[in-house]
């Protein structure tokens, strides 16, 4: 089974997929945790070097270490399944997340409960457009669609670029921060914008069609 352990380590870590060498606190791995549940789902292959290095789990402990993560540092707690492998001597932890039905996941960093989203191979904070849109997800009445001269101006902003940041759309439909935020949570919601993160910021595109 070592060869199946090989072939996910010869992917490298990408947004569904992150090694880490060894958990020395649980609170650091709720972050990873909580932002593969609220993102696309993903595993940790523990006992992993970043160059993909095996170098194996000591002992159970690490086990343990990622329930305390997911119970007690994730608040609501990320459900998961570990196994282990044997690859070439070395014990090799398998986490597999699934995407939750339950986000937003927020996981403790200084004393705050924060949410985090994968993108890539990177944990980002979420801003307050996936906050909004979680919690439009969530809303039981369904999403609204109000077409006003400032959804008009968003969409035709995208039709002429690839992308919009939240700053840029205040400028053009001069409206609040606040307004912005919600006005691109419910279109993502609506399943007609996408989220991105590029360049240390999240940017908005018009969801392309299968």
């Amino acid at each position: 089974m070592s060869r199946y352990i090989r072939a996910l380590i010869l992917q490298g870590e990408h947004q569904k997929q992150d090694f880490k060498f060894a958990i020395n606190d649980s609170r650091k791995i709720a972050r990873s945790l909580g932002a593969f549940a609220n993102t696309k789902g993903g595993r940790l292959l523990i006992g992993v070097k970043d160059n993909g290095a095996v170098v194996g789990v000591k002992s159970d402990e690490e086990a343990y270490m990622v329930e305390a993560a997911a119970y007690f540092y994730c608040k609501p707690a990320v459900e998961f399944s570990i196994k282990s492998w044997n690859v070439d001597g070395k014990m090799v932890l398998e986490v597999d997340i699934a995407e939750s039905n339950n986000k937003p996941h927020l996981a403790e960093k200084d004393g705050r409960w924060l949410a985090f989203v994968r993108v890539n191979d990177e944990n980002i904070l979420a801003n307050t457009v996936w906050l909004n849109y979680w919690r439009l997800q969530k809303n039981s009445k369904g999403v609204f669609f109000h077409y006003s001269d400032a959804e008009k101006i968003l969409m035709n902003c995208l039709t002429q670029n690839d992308f919009i940041s939240i700053e840029d759309f205040i400028i053009e439909a001069k409206i609040t921060e606040k307004e912005a935020t919600i006005i691109i949570a419910r279109m993502a919601a609506l399943d007609v914008l996408d989220i991105h993160f590029f360049d240390a910021e999240f940017v908005y595109s018009l969801k392309e069609k299968n």
